[in-house]
């Protein structure tokens, strides 16, 4: 098994199909995203394929160390990945394969007008797992 990381972006990705946001989409619309996550992520968890998740605020603070005896520095001249990620699902599978699947029936999820949001996922190996196609 492996671990891969799917992640959800607020932007930086290609644009989606059904690239509406969320915060213009119909209470119910919400509701039903948010249920096809839980769903999807019950799923995986009968499989024994799913690790976490969690939505994302997009408010955040980059922080680093910035020397003995001095406070922590933050924000700074860094990408705003803060901006950019939305959440994330931490899968572990058996192949590559299994893992661009499961991204591909994330990506589904239900938007704006109830229909598949077709939106990216970035999928990212653990450090050290070498993805390769199984087929």
């Amino acid at each position: 098994m492996a671990k891969y990381l799917l992640l959800k972006h607020y932007r930086g990705a290609p644009a989606a199909v059904n690239d509406v946001p969320m915060d213009q989409w119909k209470p119910e619309e919400v509701t039903a995203h948010i249920q096809y996550m839980r769903d999807f992520a019950a799923r995986l968890e009968a499989t024994g394929e799913f690790v976490g998740e969690q939505a994302l605020a997009p408010e955040g603070t980059f922080v680093r160390y910035d020397g003995e005896g001095r406070a922590p520095v933050t924000d700074g001249p860094f990408a705003e990945t803060k901006d950019l990620i939305a959440g994330w699902m931490l899968i572990d599978v058996e192949t590559y394969d299994r893992a661009i699947e499961l991204a591909g029936e994330l990506s589904a999820a239900p938007g704006a007008g109830g229909k598949p949001i077709h939106e990216w996922l970035e999928v990212r190996p653990a450090y050290g797992v070498q993805p390769s196609a199984t087929a």
